[in-house]
């Protein structure tokens, strides 16, 4: 009987040991390096591209992040904003640049450092907008960050 115990034991502890960790942490955000893209209160050109980068990371795997590009000509704020950027008068929105793509992170990175290309046309709506990143890990967690932009 002793020794079907310890047999028991033996085995709830092997169990434990080897059981799954708990993912319990967002991803974090970079968008505060040297080479990071934008930055808040950046002017964008309408007409040119631009190369948006930002770095990404994770305790256990990163998953998919998005870039989303509204206007914000009414100066609605979102409840993270942290700065604002010399808003312009409120004006109706007639050709508005929208912008929004996802993007997966390559399987296994706890690191990544994004790097996309984004295309400012030529003739949309000059003035206020803004930038916001979403970050989601394998286990779901997610991680934004917003800021304000100017597209001249």
């Amino acid at each position: 009987m002793k020794k079907y115990l310890i047999f028991i034991a033996a085995a709830l502890l092997a169990c434990e040991n080897n059981a799954p960790t708990v993912d319990t942490e967002s991803p974090l955000i970079n968008a505060g390096f040297a080479e990071a893209f934008p930055v808040a209160c950046t002017v964008l050109e309408r007409g040119k591209t631009y190369t948006f980068k930002v770095r990404f990371t994770d305790n256990q795997e990163l998953g998919s992040y998005s870039f989303d590009i509204h206007n914000d000509f009414d100066h609605h704020n979102h409840t993270d904003d942290a700065e604002e950027c010399n808003p312009e008068p409120e004006k109706t929105p007639v050709k508005p640049m929208v912008y929004v793509k996802n993007y997966d992170i390559p399987a296994g990175k706890k690191e990544y450092t994004a790097s996309v290309d984004v295309v400012i046309l030529a003739d949309v709506d000059t003035g206020d907008y803004h930038f916001t990143i979403k970050l989601t890990d394998q286990s779901g967690w997610a991680n934004y960050q917003r800021m304000s932009i100017k597209i001249k």
